[in-house]
């Protein structure tokens, strides 16, 4: 196969794990990301790779740099690179795109993606008790990339739901069970089992967080060391942020990679990314358990690629929370008899704040050098399954070469918007709901709500009674009366 010079390929992998107890030992996140560059580096076979980089990717994590790129740079030899900040709400799918798309376009040679965290490290400080001091960066990125639209409107914040998003894919989980005619301990014995299938992944992958795997008993419901934190999300639910872990991606063209002398073992291709990052709030969905972005993007994927979904070797389906990874398997057709995950998911095998992306795929990449023959799939979630993205990678390129497709216009086109009444009063229908806990104590139930003139709205009730029987019985389907933000279950 003739392959073009300027197609983007994968060239070096730097995948950093720290677990120091002693805060004052462990690396700053900064220092975690410098370390994964040079991995990276290391990992293509030639030091010219990060002296000579044209640009550096970073997503924003909880960590206060400023301009973490140009201090990558600086720590990989590379000062005059270009740095590029994607903010939260940026889809990590973006960020992997624009750098091989610039590439394929013959703009620029050689770019890393790069990202972390020192969670645990934090953690382990604020249990200690110490105060740490980590770099200052006071200059901002050469570019800031940011998400066009709110996320999180303030009626959804003020509800109850808050900023974290476990309350919001609690909703949907509800409303994607009830859709699909699972009762309550159904679901939650499914998500139990599945969890703990990922915790045993974990548990044997190197680059997993987590040694310990868990029973799905202890996984499905709450105790004094996994708190219900969304019903029907327990701790082990979530994504675990609380991590020390780095990871880089280091692209180049076909050309650059022949001139450098990299290994040819060690390409792996972006055969086919596609994205779609159209917004719309959740409360103002047309149908809560849906995700046309997925649909759309998932299927287009597929059909460039030419291949059926079944015909994966590999696949990391985003696990943030649970709901995520079935409404992406329902919309783009993807059958449960495949391992929905390589790495043993976020949960188990840790979730770096806006950066678990990178590190999946750095995995992925290992193991297609492993299997040549092999594809694989990283998608990508961001918000409240606002934004989605899918990538298929092989050690060859794709027989149509390198394909990029943005769907956002087509999702803005199909996804329907209803009008939200934030302050409505009268009879509504649940379609979606969650009961909020807090010092592992239930503290608010929270329904959005189909309004008669199909508008919506949202409320939440703080009464023991109502919160008990949102657990214990269906109330997707039942009528509440709604008044001054607050609902109570008609008679």
């Amino acid at each position: 196969m003739t392959v073009d010079p300027n197609a983007p390929v994968l060239v070096g992998v730097g995948l950093i794990q720290q677990k120091e107890e002693d805060p004052r030992k462990a690396k700053e996140p900064i220092a975690l990301m410098i370390d994964a560059a040079k991995a990276a580096g290391a990992d293509a076979g030639s030091t010219d790779f990060l002296t000579d980089l044209e640009k550096i990717y970073v997503p924003v994590g909880r960590w206060r740099y400023r301009n973490p790129g140009k201090l990558i740079g600086d720590g990989v030899g590379a000062p005059n690179v270009e740095s590029i900040s994607a903010l939260p709400g940026v889809s990590q799918q973006t960020i992997i795109s624009d750098a091989c798309t610039s590439i394929a376009r013959g703009e620029f040679s050689k770019a890393m993606v790069v990202g972390g965290e020192a969670g645990y490290r934090l953690l382990r400080a604020g249990i200690e008790g110490i105060e740490l001091e980590d770099t200052v960066s006071t200059d901002l990125a050469d570019v800031v990339l940011k998400p066009h639209d709110e996320m999180q409107p303030d009626y959804e914040k003020d509800s109850g739901l808050g900023r974290m998003p476990v309350g919001y894919y609690a909703i949907i989980d509800n409303a994607f069970r009830y859709a699909h005619g699972q009762t309550i301990d159904e679901r939650r014995d499914q998500m139990a089992a599945l969890y703990s299938r990922f915790s045993e992944m974990a548990a044997n992958n190197p680059q997993g967080w987590n040694d310990t795997s868990f029973s799905a008993d202890f996984i499905r419901d709450s105790s004094t060391k996994n708190s219900m934190l969304a019903f029907p999300y327990t701790k082990l639910h979530n994504s675990s942020w609380n991590i020390d872990q780095a990871s880089a991606l280091l692209f180049c063209s076909v050309a650059e990679a022949e001139r450098l002398g990299v290994p040819r073992e060690k390409w792996v291709f972006p055969q086919v990314f596609t994205e779609a990052n159209h917004m719309i709030n959740l409360t103002a969905r047309e149908e809560l358990h849906r995700c046309p972005g997925a649909e759309l993007a998932g299927r287009a994927a597929f059909k460039a690629a030419d291949m059926k979904p079944e015909e994966l070797d590999f696949l990391e389906l985003y696990t943030c929370f649970p709901i995520a990874q079935d409404v992406y398997a329902a919309e783009a057709g993807i059958p449960s008899t495949l391992d929905w995950s390589f790495t043993g998911a976020m949960p188990f095998a840790g979730g770096p704040f806006n950066s678990f992306v990178l590190h999946a795929t750095g995995q992925l990449a290992e193991h297609i050098r492993s299997n040549p023959t092999s594809r694989g799939m990283v998608t990508t979630v961001s918000g409240v399954l606002t934004k989605q993205g899918f990538a298929i990678w092989g050690a060859d390129p794709s027989p149509n070469g390198y394909q990029f497709m943005d769907v956002t216009d087509e999702v803005a086109r199909q996804a329907q918007r209803r009008d939200v009444v934030p302050d409505y009063s009268g009879e509504a229908i649940v379609a979606g709901y969650t009961v909020m806990y807090e010092r592992k104590q239930p503290k608010r139930g929270i329904v959005i709500v189909d309004l008669p003139d199909n508008k919506r709205s949202i409320a939440y009730t703080e009464t023991a009674a109502d919160m008990s029987m949102m657990e214990a019985e269906e109330i997707c389907g039942r009528k509440v009366e709604m008044q001054d933000g607050a609902f109570r279950f008609a008679s």
